[in-house]
């Protein structure tokens, strides 16, 4: 008898779990139904979890270095480290839309106000010698100063030795396309680009001498010599440069009028907030200028 008992009672759970299984079956089913019916609703939760797992996934777990940017190096410079009503620190999520506090404390994993728990210990974020380094176990603050605090990039920034090295190959191969450009300019073009750079003081150098001002000025201002040497208009400020050298033309101490230096005749006026050698460049490009261009080339060979 008490074996029938414990079999009707087996028979009884095995159909109960079976009978569940069914039921589970046919509400997953039922799901699946709406879930191609109203996808939408899926989607932004699934998206939602998906970002939150995806930025814990991203962050790595490494000693990192925040610099103070600038060329002041304070022997001590904090920041904001929690949000206050005088001083607020916060973070707009764009997933949730809403403004998140953001508070260091030293015994919580997240600088987020709304994910930490129970009693909290504050710290203070100090720069000394306009740098601050955070060891890895130090989570909450390797992830309000690398993702969430508004002074990164602004006030400081953190290290990266990849982007610095990728940046110092950068700063290298424009200084080698500088320099390169500077070794195969012909004289006269070097002349007139270190003109607009030195001024007068190129007017008695050698050629060598020239060649050797454009090498070091590619290779410390390389930016600025690929645009002066690509500058249609470089060799055309060089002769007016020239020209004002030597007395043929004159510019007038508020640098706004070009006169010719033998009889005082007004050349033009040059343009308001305007480069005189600029303007005066422009000006040679039209019919009454290039007859005067021509003039002056003739009496500067």
């Amino acid at each position: 008898m008490a074996t029938t008992k414990k079999t009707t009672a087996k028979a009884a759970k095995e159909f109960k779990d079976t009978h569940f299984i069914q039921q589970e079956e046919a509400l997953t089913e039922n799901e699946q139904d709406n879930i191609v019916e109203q996808p939408q609703v899926v989607k932004t939760t699934t998206k939602k979890v998906y970002i939150e797992e995806k930025m814990e996934e991203e962050f790595e777990y490494i000693d990192r270095l925040y610099i103070l940017k600038g060329s002041k190096k304070p022997l001590v410079y904090t920041i904001p480290s929690r949000h206050t009503q005088a001083k607020p620190l916060l973070y707009f999520d764009k997933e949730l839309r809403k403004q998140r506090e953001l508070r260091y404390a030293t015994n919580q994993s997240s600088p987020l106000v709304d994910e930490q728990n129970g009693t909290v210990t504050l710290g203070k974020i100090a720069f000394r010698n306009g740098i601050l380094r955070v060891p890895k176990d130090d989570v909450a603050l390797q992830k309000l100063l690398s993702i969430y605090h508004p002074f990164k990039d602004k006030v400081y920034e953190e290290y990266n030795a990849a982007q610095e090295a990728e940046d110092d190959v950068d700063l290298f191969e424009l200084e080698l396309e500088a320099m390169n450009l500077a070794q195969a300019l012909d004289i006269d073009i070097l002349e007139s680009i270190l003109r607009i750079e030195y001024g007068s003081k190129v007017a008695n150098a050698t050629s060598k001498e020239l060649r050797r001002d454009a090498l070091v000025f590619a290779r410390k201002r390389p930016e600025l010599f690929l645009r002066l040497a690509t500058d249609e208009d470089v060799e055309l400020r060089g002769i007016g440069a020239r020209a004002a050298e030597q007395g043929i033309l004159k510019l007038s101490a508020d640098q706004r009028t070009f006169t010719f230096g033998d009889n005082g005749r007004k050349l033009m006026t040059v343009p308001f907030n305007e480069d005189p050698y600029s303007a005066l460049a422009a000006y040679f490009k039209t019919d009454e200028g290039m007859e005067v261009y021509n003039h002056l080339t003739k009496r500067l060979k």
